[in-house]
């Protein structure tokens, strides 16, 4: 079975739309041939900054014939359906079959379909597929009508069988496809023909280029960090950055240079944001000091200078850029020693949201309720209230309208130059974590209570103005804002009833003011804003493993706003559920449930007076009324103290007497004394076990 080989060779592709077009053309091309009637044994896609290449290799050589047969109209049909059915499968009504169903006869066209070769099969796919490549950005060219990336030089299509290489016939807006192609642009620029993938690829390294992504990353970081540690440093990882270098080059050729002494005493994180943003750098670091000195960069051509002169070049390029990022440095420490008032001032005229005031509005609401939500969470009130003043002011600095990314981190290098406390700096970095759900959640107290002042004003203020997330829109990023609330508050162990009449949430609505219009002085619903946070928490919980039903079954009870207690709750019951004993248990209080709403249904009348022991005839019965006592009394305190694991083993020790009870003791007894009595133990059973969790939203 012969082997197919494809490169579409080409201007420059952009580095960050190659992974996801050599991925197109692999999953276009193969199933194509599969909906075709071809079979294979596997395909690999490969891109570099000049070509898209598919290998797939044990190509069936041709599709097989196939019979196909269409239902056709009934016997007796109009005479203008039928012309119209043997039109579409090209036959006469004397070819045609006759079958009947439960509605009569009608007729059968029986389609041949002769099986057709490997070659004819790859031109029309692949024409079909260059010429609806799904690019995000395309252009035309010359006279062309054809849409690629970049222009389309070549097209390589050959099938590769024992008796050699063979050209897939191919014309794409009057490109010819053949077998040959070039190597790198300036260091091979020669046409040259390939006979197979494996001489392929030889060829092309021979001729200077490295097809495999992956091969090219691998050769760009064991160069930088080879000549890093020779000199006592080490390059700075960044995975995003070595995936788009790589994607720049075809034959990488790694040179490290210096920064220039005067801008060796900028952050850290400027000098990497701004060589990484701007040239395509990576950092190398003092490992002792934690400096970035030097840089390496990524050429695409081997020099006989040996990049000297490029590296010359890029050093002049960045000195620029760091220039400046020096002034703004330095002009942003100016601003932040003399108190940050301009910053402060220039955020009264950013409008934060039309209904919601500005920045300078909202960092007032912030501060007041980080300073009431501080005691929660062990932070000083007043360096609360102090961190959330200054927390936003760097949006307004120089460095931060540069680079947005460094917002935050850029607040806590001038609020340390300011002199303020490392507490307070901190939080301006920290309060706007965490950001998404892998990044780190900040545990400094301060930090944590400007976090959730921020976040819990930002939820509270668009649920005020009934701006709510809505399907697949979030343009507030408000299910991010509640995930870093239940994040901060589970991963902190904080314990607080957002929703109670000193909660956060209560306090930021009355410092929002913000009231809905059809409800006159009401304001808007919390009761919403718990339910938005209950279903952020059960994604949270669903991807640590938790069940839905588990986490229904604890919101239902009381004090559900308290995030912490319900997760604890959640967990305990989770546990107990995985035992036998917790299992059984849900049966058996299902089954009491069950029988007891049917009685109280058919009776018109709710079993909760109490049931008495005197009337306990079985001794499965008065083993029951004991286990009820025991576990009563283990519960009650056990839930008070908010032990949830206790109360769930209390809980599941139940297990065996239901089962005994269930098994012995017959509930809808002849005598209406002991009917009432046993219905009256099984509501017993029912509001212990309702006492933990309600049980009757779990599932099974």
């Amino acid at each position: 079975m012969p082997d197919l080989l494809i490169e579409l060779f080409s201007e420059e592709i952009p580095a960050r739309m190659q992974a996801q077009a050599s991925a197109d053309l692999k999953k276009l091309v193969t199933d194509g041939l599969v909906e075709a009637g071809l079979t294979y044994a596997a395909a690999a896609a490969f891109a570099t900054p000049r070509r898209l290449v598919l290998s797939v290799e044990d190509l069936t050589a041709e599709s097989r014939a196939v019979r196909e047969e269409r239902k056709g109209p009934k016997v007796g049909a109009p005479e203008k359906a039928l012309e119209g059915f043997l039109r579409g499968v090209g036959l006469t009504v004397d070819q045609l079959e006759t079958r009947e169903d439960k509605k009569g006869a009608f007729y059968v066209a029986m389609i041949d379909k002769p099986g057709r070769s490997a070659a004819e099969i790859v031109a029309e796919v692949l024409d079909r597929t260059i010429r609806n490549f799904p690019w995000p950005k395309s252009m035309r060219w010359g006279n062309g009508t054809l849409r690629w990336v970049r222009p389309l030089h070549t097209i390589l299509c050959i099938l590769v069988g024992d008796d050699g290489a063979e050209v897939v016939p191919l014309d794409v807006d009057g490109i010819v496809s053949g077998n040959t192609t070039r190597g790198h642009r300036f260091m091979g620029p020669e046409v040259f023909s390939v006979t197979s993938f494996e001489d392929y690829e030889a060829k092309l390294k021979r001729a200077r280029v490295m097809l495999r992504p992956e091969e090219r990353a691998d050769a760009i970081w064991q160069e930088a960090t080879s000549q890093a540690f020779a000199t006592g440093l080490e390059v700075v990882e960044d995975r995003g950055l070595l995936a788009e270098v790589a994607g720049l080059v075809e034959w990488p050729v790694v040179l490290m240079g210096r920064i220039d002494d005067r801008f060796l005493d900028l952050p850290p994180e400027v000098l990497q944001t701004s060589m990484r943003e701007h040239q395509k750098f990576f950092s190398v670091r003092n490992p002792k000091t934690g400096r970035i000195e030097r840089f390496v960069t990524v050429a695409n051509i081997e020099t006989a200078d040996d990049g000297a002169t490029i590296l010359n070049g890029n050093q002049r390029v960045l000195s620029a850029r760091l220039s400046d990022a020096k002034f703004f440095w330095d002009n942003d420490l100016r601003v932040a020693k003399a108190g940050m008032d301009p910053w402060l001032d220039g955020l009264a005229n950013v409008t934060f949201h039309n209904k919601l005031g500005s920045q300078r509005d909202r960092i007032e609401r912030i501060a007041a309720l980080a300073r009431e939500i501080a005691p929660v969470v062990g932070a000083d009130p007043d360096q609360a209230f102090e961190a959330a003043q200054i927390a936003k002011a760097d949006l307004r600095s120089e460095m931060v309208g540069e680079f947005p990314e460094l917002q935050g981190l850029m607040g806590r290098y001038y609020a340390a130059a300011a002199g303020r406390d490392a507490a307070v700096a901190a939080a301006s970095e920290e309060h706007w974590k965490p950001m998404g759900p892998s990044d780190a959640v900040p545990t400094a107290p301060v930090s944590v209570a400007v976090a959730l002042a921020d976040k819990l004003d930002t939820l509270t203020g668009f649920w005020a103005i009934d701006e709510k997330p809505t399907g697949s829109k979030d343009p507030f990023a408000l299910r991010r804002a509640a995930l870093g609330v239940i994040r901060l508050v589970l991963e902190n162990d904080i314990q607080t009833n957002l929703l109670s009449s000193n909660g956060p949430v209560s306090s930021a609505r009355d410092l929002i003011g913000v009231r809905k219009r059809e409800e006159g002085d009401a304001y808007a619903d919390v009761n919403s804003l718990l339910s938005f946070f209950h279903d952020r928490l059960k994604v949270y919980l669903k991807d640590q493993g938790i069940r839905h039903d588990v986490i229904d079954a604890c919101i239902a009870m009381p004090g559900n706003d308290d995030l912490t207690l319900l997760v604890k709750r959640a967990r305990a019951l989770q546990a107990t559920l995985e035992t036998d004993d917790g299992e059984n248990l849900i049966q058996g209080f299902k089954r009491a449930n069950n029988i007891l709403t049917q009685a109280e249904e058919k009776d018109g009348v709710e079993y909760s007076y109490g049931a008495e022991f005197k009337f306990a005839e079985d001794q499965a019965e008065k083993d029951l009324f004991a286990a009820l006592d025991t576990a009563e009394a283990r519960i009650a305190p056990a839930m008070q103290d908010e032990e949830f694991g206790a109360a769930m083993t209390a809980m599941a020790s139940l297990r065996q007497p239901i089962d005994a009870f269930f098994t012995d003791v017959q509930v809808n007894a002849e005598s209406q004394i002991l009917r009432r009595n046993r219905l009256n133990l099984l509501s017993r059973i029912r509001t212990i076990c309702l006492s933990v969790a309600d049980l009757t939203r779990i599932e099974g």
